[in-house]
């Protein structure tokens, strides 16, 4: 029997609850990691997190032990700022931080106060009620509602859970009574675009979220494994929907026999 590290060519990780909590790794992370590019298989790092830039990510991962590169690093702001410059969207209204901003300016959208295209919705920890209240108008005067990803909640280093993006935009679609198009896990684009960076192959989806990572891979057929290190439990896997091909303790499972 092989082992998941033997058996895939492209590890597609995220990060928070996987990598590291907060500032704080997680055991072993960073010596599988090290193990996976000794076998010379391709590692991403995908986040749904779109508050850093690539550059913030690997420095980052850096500071937890875990090598890294800006371009292994795919970002749900990365991938929304491309989906919405192949719409031809030229500006947009933005209710998050400096890597959302500079995914879409860098893709030549102008983020704009007024009379935006578009409302574009991520993780914000400086959001306030004017921040929200002006969102929500310009949704209701015809801009259309877009979030880098659903997550509802952010795993803290301390092990509880802190208000995710998916939680600032629900305030946004209960106001306007719409429901915003999501781009980041679990919707497929910021899947196929981890996988180009990895150059291809049979990809394996690591995670700690069954609502993000592994329902993303499932919709495409993709293996996935979900480690219990983040937010989601044993317990919520086993009546689970959509249910991971591997549960494990942490990552030194991809070096153990399935």
């Amino acid at each position: 029997m092989s082992t998941p590290a033997e058996s895939f060519d492209a590890f597609l990780l995220d990060l928070d609850g996987v990598l590291f909590r907060g500032s704080e790794p997680i055991d072993g992370a960073a010596a599988a990691v090290s193990r996976l590019r000794a076998m010379g298989r391709s590692v991403v790092f995908v986040t749904n997190n779109a508050a850093r830039t690539p550059v913030d990510v690997a420095a980052h991962l850096g500071s937890v032990g875990i090598q890294a590169a800006p371009e292994e690093v795919e970002t749900s702001a990365l991938t929304t700022a491309d989906v919405l410059a192949g719409r031809g969207v030229v500006s947009a209204f933005v209710v998050g931080e400096r890597g959302l901003r500079d995914a879409l300016r860098q893709m030549g959208i102008q983020v704009v106060e007024d009379q935006p295209e578009v409302v574009v919705v991520g993780w914000d920890r400086a959001v306030d009620y004017a921040r929200l209240r002006d969102a929500a108008v310009a949704v209701q005067r015809g801009a259309s509602l877009v979030a880098s990803n659903p997550d509802t909640s952010y795993p803290a280093p301390d092990g509880t859970r802190w208000p995710g993006a998916g939680a600032i935009l629900a305030a946004i679609e209960a106001t306007c009574e719409v429901r915003a198009e999501v781009i980041g896990k679990p919707h497929a684009p910021i899947f196929h675009a981890a996988l180009r960076r990895a150059g291809g192959g049979r990809p394996l989806v690591v995670g700690d979220r069954l609502d993000t990572d592994i329902a993303g891979a499932a919709d495409l057929g993709w293996a996935s494994m979900l480690v219990l290190t983040g937010i989601s439990s044993r317990e919520d896997a086993e009546v689970a929907a959509m249910r991971p091909t591997y549960i494990a303790e942490d990552l030194s499972a991809l070096f153990e026999d399935a």
